[in-house]
């Protein structure tokens, strides 16, 4: 494939193995590192949030916030339940995409609780979420991190403070929580390039840029155009949730499920992700308790307890 390469991609942009895999397995070992160190559950969250005002939310918007706590936690049940499975390498890929639903329905139900809306498309979710949560800090760490644009000055700028707390390469399997805390800062780092080019493809085929009648940005006046649709761009956790999920289910599927080493390496792997999804899950339910209320909080508890027909209890992940 990287001589070749396939029918939607040139060799060169076929990724490297050697990076592609363990960036995959070691971003989501920090996080399960970061989240236990730092003990982000749901007692916590209520009290991180202890400022946040009650808000009457409308019966609808109640049940949004619960629809989608309700689908967090099924997928959080279902990762659980994979983490049975003998071959860890037969449901790595499916793992990653439970998890991803699980992060987006949890992200779905703050938003909701904070203002009462419910985003499209899962671009306006991340845009959303960053704008209420993790711009104003009402994000818990290390969840909190963000970038407020992708221009690599701007980013550079920003990354000294999350890397400050440590540095080291996604390709090594952290341990210690300066190690953590390094490859988070290089996940942050790495999905920021990613959204560079991204954006380099979506200025080139702008009406503007086709004015021009250039081909790259060497001329002052492309420069411009690109640097401003960088500037415009922030980064924060959902955005790297969202490409997580892209990768392992398009771009880097092929190392979750190809190569003999493959079934030993991604062992623990499920019990990651399900780690970090309870620690997110938590803070959006901790959240979503002080928005609307302890009465309300406690009537949507008892009945889910007493009629949910999945085998995880709420009682496990939001008490």
């Amino acid at each position: 494939m990287r001589e070749h390469g396939t029918l939607t991609e040139t060799p060169k942009d076929i990724p490297d193995a050697v990076f592609a895999l363990p960036s995959t397995l070691n971003w989501m070992k920090a996080l399960a590192i970061l989240t236990t160190e730092l003990g982000v559950d749901f007692q916590n969250a209520r009290t991180f949030y202890q400022r946040v005002q009650r808000r009457d939310l409308a019966e609808p918007q109640l049940n949004s916030v619960f629809e989608q706590l309700l689908f967090s936690l099924n997928q959080l049940a279902a990762l659980r339940a994979l983490t049975a499975v003998p071959n860890k390498a037969d449901v790595a890929r499916v793992g990653i995409v439970t998890w991803y639903y699980g992060v987006y329905g949890a992200a779905s139900a703050m938003i909701a609780a904070a203002d009462g809306s419910f985003p499209e498309t899962h671009a306006m979710t991340a845009l959303q979420w960053d704008r209420q949560f993790a711009n104003p800090k009402l994000a818990m760490p290390p969840f909190a991190d963000r970038l407020s644009s992708v221009k690599k000055t701007d980013a550079d700028a920003e990354l000294a403070a999350p890397r400050s707390r440590g540095q080291y390469s996604l390709t090594i399997t952290p341990t210690t929580l300066e190690q953590a805390w390094g490859c988070s800062a290089e996940y942050l780092s790495g999905t920021a390039a990613w959204e560079r080019w991204n954006q380099e493809q979506r200025v080139r085929s702008s009406p503007a840029f086709k004015a021009l009648e250039v081909e790259d940005f060497r001329t002052k006046a492309a420069r411009e155009l690109r640097d401003a649709a960088f500037v415009r761009k922030s980064i924060c956790f959902l955005h790297e949730a969202s490409r997580y999920r892209g990768k392992a289910n398009y771009r880097d599927a092929i190392y979750l499920a190809y190569g003999r080493s493959v079934s030993t390496l991604v062992d623990g792997f499920i019990d990651d992700l399900a780690i970090v999804l309870s620690r997110f899950s938590a803070m959006a339910a901790g959240y979503s308790s002080v928005r609307m209320g302890r009465d309300r909080w406690t009537e949507f508890m008892t009945d889910l307890e007493a009629r949910r027909a999945i085998s995880l209890s709420p009682l496990e992940v939001w008490s």
